[in-house]
């Protein structure tokens, strides 16, 4: 197929449950996705460096328990009853850390949506343990959650998610890109979103395909 340049094309973030590649890394954490009516106390912790999946699996759990999903830093002028009608995602709990207000405000969301009988799925990049939250109350409840940990990406999970990613910025590329971008990368999926990034930018500003010499170029600038 041939690629078009220079057209500043839509980027479309595909978060279906069909665009999620499973890997020995993230497999757990799929399953209990996937298995949400069982979670023990009907809540659970995602956890995973930036760029790993939560964002994608918070969709793909979203989608299948008609659930909302909030970001933490909006906790403390929320709505909490309304909030608590329904199956709620609650993304990016640490960066509340320490916010007595956005603290209170989740500690009340917990114990009335589960009141209501309603599945918490709670994300962060660390594990629980490292959240730093100060109210103690909210501590021992998070402590208590069921926990699935979103691993650092092999080979085969990073292969899926740069193409992923290409294809999210309806880039195409070559059939030796991707092994070339994996030998020079920093091996994260933080990295790797960055790079395409990047790879698309200058694909656009020099109106060249991404190619492995347009890669080079944006990996020695990186460096």
């Amino acid at each position: 197929m041939a690629q078009q340049l220079g057209l500043a094309l839509p980027s479309r973030t595909a978060l279906g449950r069909e665009d999620f590649f499973i890997a020995p890394s993230n497999a757990i954490a799929a399953a209990m996705i996937d298995g949400w009516r069982t979670w023990a106390g009907a809540k659970l912790v995602l956890t995973g460096p930036q760029g790993a999946g939560k964002t994608h699996l918070t969709h793909v759990w979203a989608n299948l328990a008609n659930a909302r999903i909030i970001d933490a830093n909006m906790l403390e002028t929320a709505d909490i009853p309304s909030l608590c009608q329904g199956n709620l995602a609650v993304e990016n709990v640490p960066d509340i850390a320490g916010r007595d207000r956005a603290e209170t405000a989740l500690f009340h969301l917990h114990n009335l949506l589960l009141a209501e009988r309603h599945s918490l799925l709670l994300t962060g990049t660390a594990p629980i343990g490292s959240w730093n939250l100060r109210l103690p109350d909210l501590t021992s409840r998070m402590r208590a959650s069921p926990a699935a940990a979103l691993e650092a990406p092999d080979d085969v999970l990073l292969t899926a998610v740069l193409v992923k990613l290409l294809a999210d910025r309806q880039l195409t590329p070559k059939p030796d890109l991707i092994p070339y971008l994996l030998r020079r990368m920093d091996r994260s999926f933080a990295a790797a979103g960055k790079l395409v990034a990047a790879l698309d930018k200058a694909s656009l500003a020099q109106k060249k395909p991404v190619t492995r010499g347009l890669a080079a170029q944006v990996l020695d600038n990186d460096a």
